[in-house]
């Protein structure tokens, strides 16, 4: 019969495709409430940078478990930056950038184009510099030989609490 199909042969078979389709979607289970971020495990990656990295590796400790890590890496030869980056209880992203790059460039850089204000923050024993921007708020604090920052989305008071509950090692 070869040639001698019609254009209603191809109807009948888009038909019991589209129908089989349909079955398919109805039967399978599917939640559009659930959280589709994907939570990380930093922990290795932690690790593997503080043995790596010429500066004092900073992790939160001690945060709330509504807090969910969503993003780590470290790289060697991007100026040995370290990013960790969460979601706070709200929802809103919060990230702790460090690099031994040249703060005047990677500041901005990795809080979007945010800008230096006058205001500072003390939070524990460490003075951090406030930035503001139209899209990240950061904390910034320039140590020796690398430059840590707090940004994101998040207001200012949530950076706090990130960069207070950070705890920076060695090896």
């Amino acid at each position: 019969m070869k040639g001698k199909q019609t254009i209603w042969d191809m109807v009948r078979s888009l038909a019991v495709i589209g129908a089989v389709v349909a079955l398919i979607y109805v039967f399978i289970p599917h939640d559009e409430d659930a959280d589709p971020t994907r939570v990380v495990d930093y922990r290795v990656e932690l690790i593997t940078a503080r043995r790596a990295a010429p500066y004092p590796v900073a992790a939160p400790q001690g945060l709330s478990a509504d807090w969910r890590a969503t993003s780590v890496t470290y790289e060697r030869r991007n100026a040995n930056s370290w990013h960790l980056g969460f979601l706070d209880p709200d929802g809103q992203y919060v990230a702790v950038e460090q690099s031994t790059e040249e703060p005047r460039k990677y500041v901005p850089r990795v809080t979007q184009r945010a800008e230096k204000t006058d205001a500072t923050r003390a939070l524990g024993s460490a003075t951090w510099q406030v930035w503001e921007g139209a899209k990240y708020n950061a904390l910034v604090r320039e140590e020796q030989g690398h430059t840590t920052v707090v940004t994101g989305t998040a207001p200012v008071d949530r950076l706090a609490a990130m960069a207070q509950a950070l705890e920076a090692k060695k090896g």
